[in-house]
């Protein structure tokens, strides 16, 4: 009698995870989730205040070009308590974040008030230098006018 093939009744295993490895995944993930947003909000407030001292750079060197530019004097003029500054000469008006704080250090004689000061620079360039703190918390940017060359600097 020939001899017939015999067949094997077989479940081969399907490939796939477990119910325990995809719990242990969703666990990571929920954990990750509750502990990174918070290091990413500190992260982007950090860049919203160098993004500030950035901003008021930009607009003191732009300062300082125009009075080269014009050979007159330009100042900008910075309100701490509004948080907006404008440079002399222009009717526009730039706002700051509101959750930063500023401070103006510089001559006496660019402080109109108690809550604005300001920066001048002259038609060669120099200025009455001065420095403009941006504060969040407890870290601080510095925005540097150096007196003699006009030169703008950010500190860390």
């Amino acid at each position: 009698m020939p001899q017939r093939a015999r067949t094997r009744n077989r479940l081969t295993p399907i490939a796939g995870f477990t119910l325990l490895e995809l719990l242990v995944v969703v666990s990571v993930l929920a954990l990750l989730v509750m502990v990174v947003p918070p290091f990413l909000l500190g992260a982007t407030d950090r860049a919203e205040q160098k993004g500030a001292a950035r901003e008021l750079a930009a607009a003191l060197r732009y300062a300082r070009s125009q009075a080269i530019a014009r050979n007159r004097p330009i100042a900008l003029q910075l309100n701490v308590d509004a948080k907006h500054y404008r440079i002399t000469d222009q009717k526009r008006e730039f706002t700051l974040p509101p959750e930063l704080e500023f401070k103006v250090y510089g001559a006496a004689s660019e402080f109109p008030n108690e809550t604005t000061g300001g920066i001048r620079f002259f038609p060669d360039g120099s200025s009455t230098g001065g420095q403009i703190s941006v504060t969040l918390d407890d870290t601080a940017f510095a925005v540097d006018v150096d007196w003699l060359l006009g030169r703008v600097t950010i500190l860390d």
